[in-house]
């Protein structure tokens, strides 16, 4: 597949992410990457608008003469180039995606970019990245995407999901993941760059001690000594790394 889509063909799967998802009837929904449309037959005629955005230009023409999808609003873009707010339907809205694995991460921090324009979104990902998302501190999967994310949405792994139930059978195995934005982010928005800078560097070096491997920038002699930089970054909670950039 040029796009690297996987196309969901089983429809027990699609009843359950419909039900995860719980579609209402004042719900506005994009979805990205619709593929040939599985989903969207069974969200669509539920809410009160939806929008796709598809890369493919053959998927694009089968979405536009399908019969039972008239009226949606089907946009031929690759998603990261695409702002929410000029989408054609109200926001914020709810996102839902079954997306090509190599470009998970990037699509995760596109939505943190444009946090205001939506509630939640449910994202179909490699089960490992899954797992790294939900990983706590001081285990092996806890990492760098781990804390970034955790500074602005909540994440729950909803259920995990075999290769058998897709078209071509991935090598690997799935899982559709529930983000939901924090009332309040742990850092501001000016905050974010540096603690990305300071968390890249600290699990660059994720065995050595947060005093070697973060002595090049400038944090303050209290917070090193209240977070004690003996630590490794592993064992550092998401409250803690917020910290490292307070002024």
């Amino acid at each position: 597949m040029k796009w690297g889509q996987n196309f969901v063909v089983d429809k027990n799967l699609i009843k359950k992410i419909v039900d995860n998802i719980s579609p209402h009837e004042k719900d506005n929904f994009l979805e990205i990457g619709p593929g040939d449309g599985s989903l969207t037959r069974q969200i669509y005629p539920h809410v009160n608008q939806m929008v796709v955005v598809e890369i493919d230009p053959l998927l694009i023409k089968k979405l536009q003469i399908a019969k039972n999808l008239k009226g949606l609003h089907i946009i031929h873009k690759d998603i990261l180039l695409q702002d929410i707010c000029d989408l054609p339907i109200s926001n914020p809205l709810r996102v839902v995606g079954n997306i090509p694995y190599n470009i998970t991460s990037p699509i995760i921090f596109w939505l943190i970019e444009q946090l205001d324009f939506w509630n939640d979104a449910f994202i179909m990902m490699q089960k490992e990245v899954a797992e790294r998302l939900i990983s706590e501190p001081g285990s092996k999967n806890y990492s760098r995407l781990t804390v970034m994310v955790g500074m602005y949405v909540d994440v729950k792994l909803c259920f995990k999901i075999p290769p058998e139930v897709f078209y071509p059978k991935p090598k690997v195995h799935s899982a559709i993941v529930r983000f939901t934005k924090k009332r309040i982010p742990l850092i501001s928005d000016n905050n974010y760059l540096k603690l990305n800078k300071i968390v890249r560097k600290a699990f660059s070096m994720r065995r050595k001690m947060l005093k070697n491997s973060l002595h090049e920038f400038n944090i303050p002699e209290n917070i090193k000594n209240e977070i004690d930089f003996s630590r490794r970054p592993e064992t550092l909670s998401l409250n803690e790394f917020s910290r490292l950039v307070e002024n």
